[in-house]
């Protein structure tokens, strides 16, 4: 038993520290974008429709547009875990003082994160406006 009690005691530390909140955040960020327009795309399905089990008044999606919709959230996704990578290599770094190595990392980061967020943010608005 003693073991827990020390897992709990760790867990208590990295909760402390400003890494681990802001990775947390990272990631309740992406999910809930995630979550957006999953709720977007669920209205658009045309055997839920059939079966009654969603209310959506979108226009029927084409070969195309179901494609680049396709393409478009698995970007999402590897922008995503790219930019949890980043981060994580910039601590790795900040912790061994590369400098440089650090700021490159965190401009990778920052970079990724903006590319994850636009992806997201185009597809709710293409969804907001082709669907009612």
């Amino acid at each position: 038993m003693k073991w827990f009690i020390e897992e709990i005691s760790r867990l208590i530390v990295q909760l402390k520290r400003w890494q681990t909140w802001l990775v947390i955040g990272l990631i309740s960020l992406f999910a809930g974008l995630a979550f957006f327009i999953g709720s977007f795309a669920f209205r658009t399905d045309g055997i839920l429709l059939y079966l009654n089990r969603t209310a959506g008044a979108c226009r029927e999606l084409t070969n195309g547009i179901i494609i680049f919709m396709f393409c478009g959230m698995i970007f999402f996704m590897f922008t995503a875990l790219l930019t949890l990578g980043e981060f994580q290599r910039y601590f790795q770094f900040k912790q061994r003082a590369a400098h440089y190595q650090a700021s490159r990392a965190l401009y990778g980061g920052i970079g990724w994160a903006i590319a994850t967020i636009t992806i997201s943010i185009a597809a709710l608005v293409f969804f907001s406006r082709y669907c009612r």
